[in-house]
């Protein structure tokens, strides 16, 4: 049971009884300092007037409604103008222990979603090159949203939107088919605008192999197979590079499948039908002043040229045509002009509020403090698998969603390859590899870990063992919120307090000399503590290793017989 709706359910009952209702502006929250409690509640201060007693008055009424409600309360006092202050019994905070050992790794689990339909679409980066660290932070991102969101019930699928239609294609093309020429000895000069990169000299000269008689052909013709197989190729990698890096895709959903099968000339349909669309100057426009916009936007040129936003909304016709009841778009932030127009046009296709656009910002990657460029057409950029190969997608991984995603974010590569308790993701991953030592020095020792009940409880009554405890109970808290507000950086901060907490823990207290009894009740304590720190590394995408290499540059490692258990042993 979790605390604060545990507080809630007592206070509602107790309300219920004076004939009171729930205040619509309650707020139960911890106090600013725990020697106030464990939780505050203000709604004696709402309700005085209704119950016509004073606020204070009224909090001491409901005091003693909850002190003989329940024994799960140590204290139940009132503060100030009317706060009613409560602290909960040692017994409630060792109740968690029993829930997560019951549960396991479905410990934070919940049904909020209730099966809703979703679907998270991340990357979608042109097939024009490989993917750099920008998308890296946006494949993170999706991919543990989609954790997330299945955690918590809802029915989840991803999507990939491979933009294989449109001028950054045909530019694809040009760019294969110039540098093949340019390979074959030809002497064509560079194009205004192509793509630079060697992976393009690469691909022509693959195509040249395989098409020895490709010079011969048609140019229109000769270009289309440049295009064709250097989108399989960048694709593969592509496919490949996100494999690596735990992200995989659902659906894999192609921009010309929406061309060849006339999905764009459906939505056209439906809007002319609705007088949503109309034609002027040999254009198609979309009435996008309906929806706040500045002006119409064109969907379609006086040349029959299809605008990108005609595509964009095609595609979202058919993401709600398929089912969807929610759709979770991740962009660059260099998109944010564009979110409103899309939301806009969501509603006009009767799904208003239905699309919700996550705007991830720029990376910045620092070596040797400096900053690497990245520029994918002049072909300078830091390759995600690169970047991978380096530090290891857990770093990576974990770097990535330490910070809101709309806020920019430095990656330093050394500091991440560090095996230091500077580095966030090491920090994390030691205290859980720190425990899992510990069980195993137990178990040689003929030392288990204690089933939950009165006899190991008894044993964890001091402050810290009662901290952990507190901390074990937010867990499931913190998962729902995170994907309420598709902020998997609250998981991170999360992992980051409970791994400072078990360090600090396991720095002051003895565990394997403290006792057979002690230690037993102290390893289902910090069994507990592991189980849900390897519950949260998994909504990240990040593993929770039992072992570690090596210990870490900089720790503080207690004395004494509990210096065996460092994971390096």
């Amino acid at each position: 049971m979790k605390a604060k709706q545990y507080l809630e359910d007592i206070l509602r009952r107790a309300l219920e009884a004076r004939g009171l209702p729930w205040p619509e502006k309650a707020v139960i929250e911890p106090p600013r300092e725990r020697k106030f409690g464990d939780y505050s509640a203000n709604v004696a201060m709402l309700l005085a007037g209704a119950a016509k007693m004073k606020p204070r008055d009224l909090a001491e009424a409901l005091a003693a409604d909850l002190r003989a409600q329940d024994v799960d309360f140590e204290r139940v006092e009132v503060a100030g103008p009317g706060f009613l202050n409560v602290t909960f019994a040692p017994g409630f905070w060792h109740g968690i222990l029993a829930d997560v050992q019951a549960v396991g790794a479905a410990y934070g689990a919940s049904n909020i979603g209730h099966g809703q339909k979703v679907q998270v679409e991340y990357v979608s980066a042109n097939p024009t090159g490989p993917l750099h660290i920008g998308h890296g932070r946006g494949a993170a991102l999706g991919d543990s949203l989609a954790r997330l969101l299945r955690k918590t019930g809802h029915n989840v699928e991803c999507e990939y939107y491979v933009n294989d239609a449109g001028r950054q294609m045909r530019i694809l093309g040009d760019s294969v088919w110039l540098r093949l020429r340019q390979l074959a000895g030809q002497d064509v000069p560079d194009l205004e605008d192509f793509y630079k990169g060697d992976y393009i000299k690469d691909i022509a000269a693959r195509v040249h192999r395989e098409n020895p008689g490709i010079l011969g052909l048609p140019e229109a013709e000769a270009i289309d197979i440049c295009f064709a197989a250097a989108v399989d190729e960048i694709l593969a990698g592509i496919k490949k590079d996100l494999a690596d890096f735990r992200v995989g895709h659902d659906v894999w959903f192609s921009e010309k499948s929406l061309v060849e099968a006339g999905r764009i000339d459906e939505t056209f349909a439906d809007l002319l039908a609705r007088d949503l669309a109309f034609e002027q100057d040999g254009a198609l426009w979309f009435r996008s002043t309906n929806y706040g916009d500045d002006k119409d936007r064109v969907l379609r040129k006086s040349s029959g040229e299809l605008t990108y936003f005609a595509s964009d909304i095609a595609y979202h016709h058919d993401k709600f045509k398929r089912g969807f009841e929610r759709v979770i778009d991740i962009w660059g932030a260099d998109h944010h002009g564009y979110v409103a127009r899309m939301q806009g046009a969501v509603e006009a296709l009767g799904r208003k509020g239905a699309l919700q656009v996550i705007l991830v910002q720029l990376v910045s990657l620092l070596k040797d403090g400096e900053q690497v460029a990245m520029s994918t057409r002049a072909g300078k950029f830091e390759t995600l698998s690169d970047v991978v190969a380096y530090v290891g997608a857990d770093a990576a991984r974990f770097l990535f969603l330490s910070r809101k995603s709309d806020s920019q974010l430095e990656f330093d590569l050394e500091l991440v390859r560090r095996k230091s308790m500077d580095n966030p993701v090491f920090y994390v991953q030691y205290a859980h590899a720190r425990i899992h030592s510990m069980l195993r020095k137990a178990a040689d020792a003929g030392i288990l870990p204690a089933a939950p009940g009165e006899a190991a409880f008894a044993q964890l009554g001091g402050a810290d063992d009662l901290e952990l405890c507190r901390m074990l109970e937010r867990f499931p808290d913190v998962v729902a919120q995170a994907a309420e507000l598709l902020a998997p950086h609250q998981v991170s901060s999360y992992l980051s307090e409970l791994a400072s907490a078990l360090h600090r823990y396991y720095s002051k207290h003895h565990v394997l000399s403290a006792g057979p009894e002690i230690a037993s009740a102290r390893l289902l304590l910090l069994s507990c503590v592991a189980v849900t720190l390897a519950a949260g590394l998994d909504l990240l995408g990040v593993d929770a290793p039992e072992r570690m290499d090596q210990a870490p540059d900089q720790a503080s490692e207690p004395t004494g017989d509990d210096a065996q258990a460092a994971p390096a042993s």
